[in-house]
């Protein structure tokens, strides 16, 4: 039974120290063959002024936002057409790559590249699914259908997707999509 015990800064609020918990009972989950009931996580707080790093107290670092809720936010505020909050959780250096196109870096490519595909399109989930990648930025899948209208107003749905998405210091660096909109679109 695997046994995890953290010392962490007050000043995490509730829902922080939960996604904390959750987190590392998934990582051990990911190495140890143990159910998530046999994992114990113990979170110790400690005040600033028992904390000194270099000889000095230090504050707590902030807690990033979760890398799901960004990433969902993003793909609502799209989904929208909300640009200017879509834009905002984008990061400096931003690519999106979709299928059949070239690297994309603005929304509004995407826009002009989308215009003569389809007259408006949406996402229903099965799942997102977000960890740690191996650099520093956070991976985010989403996966599920797309349904809309193509540009002569005949309704399409089921089409299946899947987005990858990179966040790194709580901003979208790089989204991958993977869909069958165009072998549906040659049948329709």
């Amino acid at each position: 039974m695997p046994i995890v015990e953290v010392h962490i800064l007050e000043g995490y609020d509730a829902n922080e120290k939960k996604r904390l918990g959750h987190a590392l009972t998934k990582a051990i989950k990911f190495v140890v063959s143990a159910v998530p009931e046999a994992i114990t996580v113990m979170l110790h707080e400690m005040t600033p002024d028992q904390y000194f790093r270099g000889g000095e107290m230090r504050k707590p670092a902030a807690a990033l936002t979760d890398p799901k809720e960004l990433v969902l936010s993003f793909l609502n505020s799209m989904q929208d057409r909300d640009l200017d909050t879509a834009r905002s959780l984008l990061g400096e250096g931003f690519v999106m790559q979709f299928p059949g196109a070239e690297p994309m870096f603005e929304l509004d490519e995407l826009l002009a590249w989308a215009a003569p595909r389809y007259q408006r399109v949406a996402k229903s989930y099965d799942g997102v699914d977000a960890w740690q990648g191996d650099g520093d930025a956070a991976v985010v899948y989403c996966r599920g259908t797309l349904s809309g209208e193509w540009l002569d107003g005949i309704a399409f749905d089921s089409i299946r997707f899947i987005d990858r998405f990179e966040v790194l210091d709580n901003k979208i660096t790089r989204q991958d999509v993977w869909n069958d909109i165009a072998e549906v679109k040659l049948k329709a």
